[in-house]
């Protein structure tokens, strides 16, 4: 009987620029030991930059370089993609596996269209209301696994909960004019969050229209919890809609048979959270045995003075959820 491991980490703006602090070779030493324990066959990234050579399109050099040495390398490498069919410089979702690629698909506002939105806080303010779609796409990548059966995996990076900017309303990066346009930004994040949400939500949808007990596979960093209403929507939890009838369509959290005590994936202003996440279709979940989170060594960089280069790995933990196929 197989044993499938799939992974999700975020790397946290894993790049390799000129003088960059900490640089590439700090990070590698700290964190391919990380990617070595995960022993993922189904390797989900988030935060991959890309890297440029004269007369050649973008590249994942900087993760190439990761990789190597390690079981991933020679592995298939899919990301997403520009439509110059180059990676994009920043915030790049990667899968990693050996296992042969049977489709590949990028969605971004394809099943939600962008929202529209008339700022009130700007300054001038807006005089019509303007399209607000959201940045990052869902990696859809079709696997065929060794025992013949087709795996759904949906990479995702949904917005994080700083707040969107807002024209004439910030002092610089950090630091608002005022607590209404801190608000509004707070509002748009989370907008564009749950347009995410239910963009995934939708894809989900057609897979199960397609095949009712498809084998799918949702891995990445949310930026939120199972509570929080942009999960529920991915779940669809027969306690939210109360339709029986779909119960076979939920997705279920892997992270739930963790020890709630050691159930977080990141470090915020002194409290573990629970932002990365696999959830796995009740026929995925079949083969189910258990979930790791890595967290051993996180720090909690939103203290101050926790810079980067005082903690070079990502401050994400790696989460590993093992199956019997």
């Amino acid at each position: 009987m197989p044993t499938i491991r799939i992974g999700t980490f975020n790397l946290e703006n894993f790049d390799d620029k000129p003088n960059q602090a900490p640089s590439l070779a700090t990070r590698i030493e700290l964190m391919r030991p990380q990617l070595v324990r995960m022993h993922a066959d189904i390797l989900c990234l988030q935060e991959v930059n890309g890297q440029e050579q004269a007369g050649q399109p973008r590249q994942l050099l900087a993760l190439q370089q990761l990789l190597a040495g390690t079981q991933y390398a020679g592995n298939t490498i899919t990301s997403t993609k520009t439509t110059n069919n180059e990676v994009f410089d920043e915030r790049n979702l990667v899968v990693v596996s050996p296992f042969p690629v049977l489709a590949v698909q990028q969605i971004k506002n394809d099943k939600v269209p962008e929202p529209q939105y008339k700022r009130i806080t700007a300054i001038p303010a807006d005089s019509t209301a303007k399209p607000f779609g959201w940045e990052r796409p869902i990696l859809y990548v079709v696997l065929q696994l060794p025992t013949g059966q087709t795996l759904h995996v949906l990479n995702v990076h949904l917005k994080s909960k700083l707040p969107t900017d807002i024209p004439g309303q910030k002092k610089d990066q950090f630091t608002w004019n005022t607590a209404t346009g801190w608000a509004e930004g707070a509002f748009l994040s989370a907008l564009k969050r749950f347009g995410q949400g239910l963009e995934l939500r939708i894809v989900i949808s057609e897979i199960f229209d397609q095949d009712a007990n498809a084998l799918i596979v949702i891995c990445g960093d949310c930026n939120a919890e199972a509570i929080d209403v942009e999960i529920q929507a991915v779940r669809g939890d027969v306690e939210d809609h109360n339709n029986e009838a779909l119960a076979g369509r939920v997705m279920v959290l892997c992270e739930s048979t963790v020890p709630a005590s050691s159930r977080y994936s990141l470090f915020h202003q002194g409290r573990g959270v629970m932002l990365d996440h696999i959830m796995a279709s009740r026929a995925l979940l079949a083969h189910y045995r258990g979930t790791e989170i890595h967290n051993e060594l996180l720090h909690d960089e939103s203290v101050a003075f926790r810079t980067d280069v005082k903690f070079p790995e990502s401050d994400h933990a790696p989460v590993v959820a093992t199956f019997d196929l």
